[in-house]
């Protein structure tokens, strides 16, 4: 299921009861405070919700169990067919090139193989297809992970539980190493500096995911003065041709490829709030100690489609 166009106070209620969640515990999965859900829902039609609070449905919605999905498509097709309501029509619309992977349950695209341009110098480099996460990894994805696997939490989270205000912000103070098992768990792997590249960049080689100019809006970077991460589906305007959010911005991303020294350095990609947007540009190298951890890195996963 796709995200939706434009939430309503009405949508946001059928979502809640697809999921089958009370009003306290639905408030907390999207970030607001109780008080707000009886208000969306009395309010119907009649409230479209801000920027923020869209942003954080779509990723409830993305992240909800294959069942909630299938329970919140039937609403709307009820809704749709007696009201004819094409917004709704709209959020029943599948992307065909996302697909939802059975290990951990991110959404994830088909990135096809072809000769794509590689690096400052634009070089042709072949790639074999492969799938890639639509978004990065978040804290409660990674908290599925330290669930299953009794794994170290990350040390931004009190007393080791994941913080229900950054579910969907992308997971930060893990090394590679811990990236790597994470992968491991969930039937996937780490992407090559050239994998991560191709799904940023696309079959074209654009300079910037969404193309040629450096636009602050369209990424979470230093001008956007956040100082922050935020929510994985926030920049909508700014994904990659085939669909991946937070390609530039937000946090780097670890990637399987070590440096050509051998010296237990691994590349990354992305930037991070911390950058400036010069630096956000996909074809740019980093790399750091497999040990590293900070509060902007992170990683996100690529599996054989």
């Amino acid at each position: 299921m796709t995200g939706v166009t434009r939430w309503t106070g009405h949508e946001a209620g059928l979502l809640r009861k697809a999921m089958r969640k009370t009003g306290k515990s639905f408030a907390e999965l999207v970030g607001v405070n109780q008080r707000q859900i009886p208000r969306w829902e009395g309010r119907g039609e009649t409230l479209e919700l801000s920027l923020a609070n869209q942003a954080a449905l779509d990723t409830v919605l993305a992240q909800a169990d294959p069942d909630a999905q299938r329970r919140f498509a039937a609403l709307l097709t009820e809704r749709a067919a007696v009201e004819h309501d094409e917004r709704a029509e709209e959020l029943l619309r599948r992307d065909p090139r996302t697909s939802r992977h059975s290990g951990d349950g991110k959404l994830m695209a088909i990135v096809e193989e072809g000769i794509y341009l590689s690096g400052p110098d634009n070089r042709s480099v072949w790639l074999e297809p492969f799938l890639v996460d639509v978004y990065p990894t978040t804290n409660e994805d990674y908290a599925r992970f330290v669930f299953a696997t009794g794994h170290r939490p990350p040390l931004h989270w009190p007393a080791g539980r994941c913080p229900v205000t950054l579910a969907n912000h992308p997971v930060v103070w893990v090394t590679w190493l811990d990236a790597t098992a994470y992968a491991r768990w969930a039937g996937k792997s780490l992407p090559t500096s050239h994998q991560w590249e191709r799904a940023a960049r696309g079959p074209r080689g654009r300079i910037y995911p969404w193309g040629a100019e450096p636009t602050a809006a369209k990424a979470n970077t230093a001008e956007a003065g956040i100082d922050a991460t935020t929510s994985v589906s926030r920049y909508q305007s700014g994904v990659s041709p085939y669909g991946a959010f937070d390609m530039c911005g937000n946090v780097w991303e670890w990637c399987s490829t070590e440096e050509e020294l051998g010296n237990g350095r691994y590349e990354l990609k992305g930037s991070a709030f911390t950058s400036p947007i010069e630096r956000a540009t996909p074809s740019q190298r980093n790399a750091a100690n497999a040990a590293m951890k900070d509060n902007d890195t992170g990683f996100r996963c690529v599996a054989q489609p």
